[in-house]
């Protein structure tokens, strides 16, 4: 894994090939900047799903706004009690304490931007959850991380009925 850092006026610039990359097959998430790297600024990760696939269960977050820039297919989003289908070009701002979760629709794969403003900590986050769907940590550590990582869950029968429907 490479270790991108910012160049000395603070630009960062990440190559696709330097990207840590987790995940394969249905989902897989390409992590370009974290906090750290941007002094703050912004988090930033690329999420590929399969049609149908399940991106993020509803939460929000207390500190940061969350963007989505759909750059192929179409992301099923809820935002707030609404549940939208943003499709390829659209872009989809969450305010910090706003309930949401996202997913690609059924017959529709997604690939989408996603950028934390100002950032969080998510990579660790991210391996978190790739650890857990690989059977090397326990579920229960997601709970338990939802003030480091400030994503609290939450339940939303929008979503529910949206994504049984």
């Amino acid at each position: 894994m490479s270790y991108i850092q910012a160049d000395s006026q603070g630009a960062v610039h990440v190559r696709f090939a330097d990207a840590e990359t987790l995940g394969e097959g249905p989902i897989k998430m390409t992590l370009y900047a974290d906090y750290e790297t941007t002094g703050g600024a912004v988090s930033a990760n690329r999420a590929t799903m399969a049609a149908g696939r399940d991106g993020a269960a509803p939460h929000f977050h207390t500190k940061s706004s969350e963007l989505f820039f759909v750059v192929e297919g179409s992301l099923q989003v809820l935002a707030g009690d609404d549940v939208i289908t943003a499709n390829k070009g659209d872009f989809l701002v969450v305010p910090p304490k706003m309930p949401h979760a996202f997913a690609a629709p059924e017959g529709s794969p997604a690939d989408v931007l996603i950028v934390f403003t100002p950032g969080l900590e998510r990579f660790d986050y991210f391996r978190l959850l790739d650890r857990v769907a690989h059977g090397q940590a326990d579920p229960q550590e997601i709970l338990d991380s939802q003030e480091r990582f400030d994503n609290h869950f939450l339940d939303s029968p929008a979503w529910r009925a949206a994504r049984s429907a």
